[in-house]
């Protein structure tokens, strides 16, 4: 699976730890594998997650940059994605579905609670003139491993 250097370093510490204690996010990281809208590999980034209900939330923030970070337009164009997360017997892997989240309240509303878990994300959003996206990931029944 492709990854840049950062996110290799940073995956590898997520296994090492086994989710926990990883780098500045702590506990509230995740592993979201997509397909490449263009280049159709496998691509696994660590994102800042957090949950609502039995969902796993992500905000494609990019710290705040002009434009959608690369993972966004990957579950844009293949929506189907693997999740890694941190459990309480170490990690979980399993199929989601990546739903980006259209309602202009229930977006507000998740991300004000992912600022909870990070609270950089209240600054990205200063920081560029795009309604920056939260995407939903829904684990698809029967598909876990």
């Amino acid at each position: 699976m492709k990854a840049s250097p950062f996110n290799q370093k940073t995956i590898a510490e997520f296994h090492e730890k086994r989710g926990r204690g990883v780098g500045m996010w702590g506990d509230n990281l995740l592993l979201l594998t997509a397909r490449g809208a263009r280049s159709g590999e496998l691509i696994t980034t660590p994102l800042v997650c957090g949950k609502d209900g039995d969902n796993f939330i992500v905000v494609a923030s990019k710290g705040g940059a002009p434009q959608n970070p690369t993972w966004f337009g990957n579950i844009k164009a293949n929506p189907d994605v693997e999740v890694e997360v941190v459990t309480d017997g170490g990690t979980e892997k399993f199929k989601a579905q990546a739903k980006v989240v259209e309602s202009r309240a229930e977006r507000d509303r998740l991300y004000k609670d992912m600022v909870r878990i990070w609270p950089s994300f209240a600054d990205y959003e200063k920081r560029t003139e795009r309604l920056i996206p939260v995407v939903i990931l829904e684990r698809r029944q029967g598909l876990s491993r």
